[in-house]
């Protein structure tokens, strides 16, 4: 399965315990997805399953248009063979009523074609629209671990490029075939009436039609998977390159970018005239077998017509009715290569709608037990925890900490000692390998999200803001706030004054990732966000990496009421943020090597004291 997008999601620089996704090899297969066996199937009973009524319908409305498209030629052979000859006796009854017959036929196959476009296209569009929104909320659901591993590019291709290949399937492909089955049932029962003989003749022929089909859909499946996957692998790159478009021009990246880039157009591109040549024999093979065969019945009808073993109107209506089921046989290579299409991204959607989350939700899911004081704080027991990422080896070995509850403790230690990961095993974005993270006594996964997302709130080093204004991406941590509750936050964390000179105000739109404001006040916006909702365990990830001096020192005068009363973890690579915390620990390949308050580890000789010097050294 395969991607256009949300900025994708880096593993190294603002994660350094996650190890680097694996990228090597081809660039179309390391980001494949399984896909069981029947989950395509299932998956698009699914889609039609509500549909039912209205599938039927459309079935019939294109049953009865090809039981009328299918009686012109036999109107024609009837006017050859017995109106002609009565209008010859002045009997102009049989023609004007074979004429009357056949406008008939054609109002009533133009009529029901209407209808039937009408109930089809509600049907397609209702379809696609069901499928959008599985993809979009499914991967919305999907753990943290899915999405540090499957680039978002892959997911917008998904949701786009392989819709809109069913949708290109739907609106046309699905016409056709039903439209050639009808023809070939219609057409078949008609010549086996009109002449036994001539009719089993005729229908011999499909035999090497049908041989032809079955070989092009094998050879076109291999095809149309290969271009399914080129087109995702050049998406990813044009979406991985417009997301950092910042460190390509300050590396100047452009020229190695534009050469990969090419590399993988050129495959798309190779794979596009690979499904061409494969519809191109098809077509012509079509066309000799369908040419061959009406010729040869041809000849053969005209000699029976000579020798008055076959009347002239039946071998019309023969040739009518072969170049009926003939002509369309070049738009059944159409619906194939429709099909070959459609199934290949279909396949892939089923992949990815086919993941479960590794972070499930409960069967049974508890609630958190009522707060024993005023402060919403809560206490935080990391018991016997281990943990593993997919791809690396142990991040934590066996792991075992308490925090009391309105506790502020502050995590430090170099990169790769497993301070991220012990924030992420708290906030949920991972289960613990073996072990238990307790929440007031409670099992993290025996809470269903949210509860848990009421209780626990991540802070992290890049503050993510949505297109919107500034009012809107605070009231993402309670949607239920009134723009008073809004304002208080944002002063209690000192964004106030600054959110006050822009343009509009707490209105004022921060367009794409808050592109409009500041990273220091994107920051900002993101700890309103946060003490709005409330959390009993407050996570900050490294939160005030991106703050200036100014900015750092305004949010840690707001820490000091913010996090009174709560239990608050905050990582920490710059040491100032260290002081507002009751306790310290220094982590150290997954274990805690120090553990004390901060006063007590500065004056010790120990690992944080040497930290300690080495920043004050560097503020001097």
């Amino acid at each position: 399965m395969t991607a256009p997008t949300t900025p994708a999601p880096t593993t190294t620089d603002d994660d350094p315990d996650l190890p680097e996704r694996d990228t090597a090899g081809d660039p179309f297969d390391h980001d494949a997805l399984p896909t069981p066996p029947g989950a395509t199937a299932t998956l698009l009973r699914s889609l039609l399953a509500p549909m039912k009524a209205r599938v039927a319908l459309t079935t019939f409305l294109l049953l009865l248009q090809q039981a009328a498209v299918q009686a012109g030629p036999l109107l024609v052979a009837y006017a050859i063979d017995s109106a002609v000859p009565a209008f010859r006796r002045a009997d102009h009854g049989p023609l004007i009523a074979v004429a009357v017959a056949y406008l008939l036929c054609a109002v009533a196959s133009g009529g029901l074609q209407y209808a039937f476009f009408g109930v089809a296209a509600r049907v397609n569009q209702d379809v696609l629209l069901d499928l959008r929104g599985r993809i979009f909320r499914h991967a919305q659901a999907l753990s943290i671990d899915f999405h540090e591993r499957y680039t978002s590019g892959r997911l917008i291709s998904r949701s786009t490029t392989d819709v809109e290949s069913l949708r290109e399937l739907l609106d046309e492909g699905l016409q056709e075939l039903v439209t050639v089955i009808l023809s070939f049932v219609y057409i078949s029962a008609m010549l086996l009436w009109l002449d036994l003989s001539l009719g089993a003749v005729a229908v011999a022929s499909f035999v090497p039609l049908y041989a032809l089909v079955r070989m092009y859909r094998r050879r076109a499946a291999r095809v149309y998977k290969l271009r399914s996957t080129a087109i995702a692998a050049v998406i990813v790159k044009f979406v991985e390159t417009m997301n950092g478009i910042r460190p390509v021009r300050a590396f100047r990246r452009e020229s190695a970018n534009d050469a990969e880039f090419q590399v993988l157009n050129r495959r798309h591109e190779h794979t596009n005239g690979d499904a061409m040549l494969e519809m191109a024999r098809y077509v012509v093979g079509s066309r000799i077998v369908a040419n061959i065969a009406v010729a040869g019945i041809v000849l053969w009808g005209a000699y029976r017509v000579a020798d008055g073993t076959l009347a002239l109107g039946v071998l019309a209506a023969a040739v009518l009715y072969l170049r009926r089921l003939y002509d369309p046989i070049d738009r059944l290579g159409m619906f194939l290569n429709s099909y070959q299409s459609a199934a290949a991204s279909l396949e892939k959607i089923a992949g990815l709608l086919a993941q479960t989350p590794s972070v499930p939700e409960p069967s049974t899911p508890k609630e958190l037990p009522a707060l024993q004081s005023a402060y919403p704080g809560r206490e935080v027991v990391f018991d016997g925890v281990r943990f593993a990422y997919r791809t690396g080896g142990e991040v934590l070995p066996r792991f075992d900490l308490t925090l009391p509850a309105g506790q502020t403790v502050a995590v430090v230690g170099s990169t790769g000692a497993g301070k991220s990961t012990l924030a992420k095993l708290l906030a949920r974005f991972y289960d613990p390998s073996d072990g238990r993270v307790l929440l007031d006594g409670v099992d993290l996964r025996d809470l269903a999200v949210p509860e848990l997302r009421r209780g626990v709130v991540m802070v992290t080093q890049e503050a993510f803001l949505f297109s919107g204004t500034v009012a809107e991406n605070i009231a993402i941590g309670r949607p239920d706030a009134t723009r008073a509750d809004i304002e208080r936050a944002a002063k209690a964390i000192g964004a106030h004054d600054f959110i006050s000179t822009l343009p509009d105000g707490y209105d004022t739109d921060v367009r794409k990732r808050g592109g409009r404001i500041s990273a220091g006040q994107r920051q900002l916006v993101a700890f309103a966000r946060a003490l709005l909702a409330d959390p009993a365990v407050l996570i900050l990830d490294e939160a005030t990496s991106s703050l200036d001096v100014p900015g750092e020192r305004a949010v840690q005068r707001a820490m000091s009421t913010v996090l009174k009363g709560r239990t608050a973890v905050v990582i920490a690579h710059r040491l100032s943020t260290v002081e507002i915390a009751d306790r310290v620990l220094v982590m150290e390949h997954g274990r805690i090597v120090e553990d004390g308050a901060p006063a007590e580890l500065v004056a010790d000789t120990g690992r944080f004291a040497d930290l300690h010097r080495a920043w004050r050294e560097s503020l001097a």
